[in-house]
């Protein structure tokens, strides 16, 4: 679920434009870092020149591929001791991705370090705008999906057939993204590292996934506050759910430590943390389905929160397409299928999910509440077990 939003963040970052931040200091600057344009068409940039340009200047634009866009003018003079600027026109040849550096005569290379533009040639502006209306309706779909099921749990005033396996590994996830994303978002030294390692990139942390990893976070603690208020029988954490927390404890613990003696980058300690989510959302579904699986019934786990995260997932997968497509970069979907294979790999799971609820315990659903498993089961006395309507 998590992973796909960066594509949701690439699309923000792509379509905003941002204004150059470099130095006073700096003889060249450049209105922004990051143009679309389409193909067969026309946009432009401008570069801002100093007057402290203390010799003339030949400066020429270099294009990272050759094939993708036109620029025009290529090369211009800066003249010394004069404020110019030059307006770059853009036109798109072929679908791709671009960077624009420059370079001059001057023995002193550094003065067109600020000169560089990220320029993305799509094929159509309407799949641009279908890429962005997909990225916004899976968000919502994900930011809603937690909510059934502390609907549930509320009506029915328990939370029997939810596995706390499945919160316990959800809410350690959460709580790792969050560092990560308020990490990079608020503290300006992480930002700074991020900056020195990738000079020209991006911060991949937008607001809105500061706001999902916080309110993420408050939604599985809130369903967790239900599981000590509301009816559960005998569900606990399991001994495997345990171990894999201490891992992953030690994981976090450890880099923490390598991170305050110095040993690593306070960067790479969220690094880490990241990694442990990512292993939390390839396992967090699978004691769920197995509990389903052991009671033969889906009783107490919201089919909604389902029903949503595959609506966010099916449209993440296809804006990921679409993206591909429109920019000609099937790269980032075969070339690292890591992220589309994690996306798929949770579909796969609301698939086998909702075939559970509606097709292989449909009539246990139905007729009533199944007996939970002897790690489940709830005995009064010797008399039949309490029965719970959904």
């Amino acid at each position: 679920m998590v992973l796909c939003l960066s594509y949701l963040r690439q699309t923000l970052v792509i379509l905003a434009i941002g204004f150059g931040c470099a130095q006073e200091s700096s003889v060249f600057t450049v209105n922004t870092h990051d143009l679309t344009v389409l193909v067969n068409a026309n946009e432009s940039f401008v570069i801002y020149a100093s007057n402290n340009l203390a010799d003339t200047v030949n400066l020429t634009l270099v294009k990272q591929h050759e094939d993708h866009v036109d620029l025009d003018p290529e090369s211009f003079i800066c003249r010394a001791g004069i404020s110019y600027n030059e307006t770059i026109v853009v036109t798109g040849q072929a679908a791709g991705h671009v960077e624009i550096t420059a370079s001059s005569n001057s023995s002193d290379t550094w003065i067109t370090d600020a000169i560089f533009v990220r320029i993305v040639v799509a094929k159509s502006q309407a799949i641009i705008y279908t890429s962005v209306i997909f990225g916004w309706i899976y968000f919502v779909a994900w930011s809603i999906s937690f909510y059934p099921q502390i609907w549930i749990n509320y009506r029915r005033k328990s939370v029997e057939g939810l596995n706390f396996d499945f919160l316990t590994l959800n809410i350690v996830g959460f709580t790792l993204y969050s560092m990560f994303n308020c990490g990079l978002y608020f503290i300006q030294s992480l930002q700074n590292e991020y900056g020195n390692r990738h000079p020209r990139g991006v911060n991949p942390v937008l607001l809105n996934d500061v706001v999902f990893s916080l309110h993420a976070m408050f939604a599985t603690s809130l369903t967790i506050g239900q599981c000590f208020k509301y009816e559960r029988g005998q569900q606990r954490v399991s001994k495997t759910a345990y171990g894999l927390l201490i891992v992953f404890a030690l994981v976090v613990v450890i880099s923490a430590g390598l991170a305050g003696g110095s040993v690593i980058h306070w960067l790479d300690f969220l690094y880490y943390c990241s990694y442990v989510k990512l292993t939390i959302t390839i396992i967090k579904y699978i004691p769920q389905a197995l509990m389903n699986y052991r009671r033969k019934s889906t009783i107490g786990w919201s089919i909604g929160n389902i029903l949503l995260d595959f609506t966010g997932g099916i449209l993440s997968m296809l804006q990921m397409i679409l993206n591909a497509y429109n920019y000609d970069d099937w790269v980032s979907i075969f070339g690292d299928p890591t992220k589309f294979g994690l996306g798929l790999f949770s579909v796969l799971f609301d698939i086998f999910f909702m075939l559970q609820h509606y097709v292989f315990y449909r009539q246990a659903n139905k007729s009533s509440i199944s007996s939970l498993t002897t790690d489940t089961e709830v005995q009064s006395n010797g008399q039949p077990n309490r029965r719970i309507e959904k």
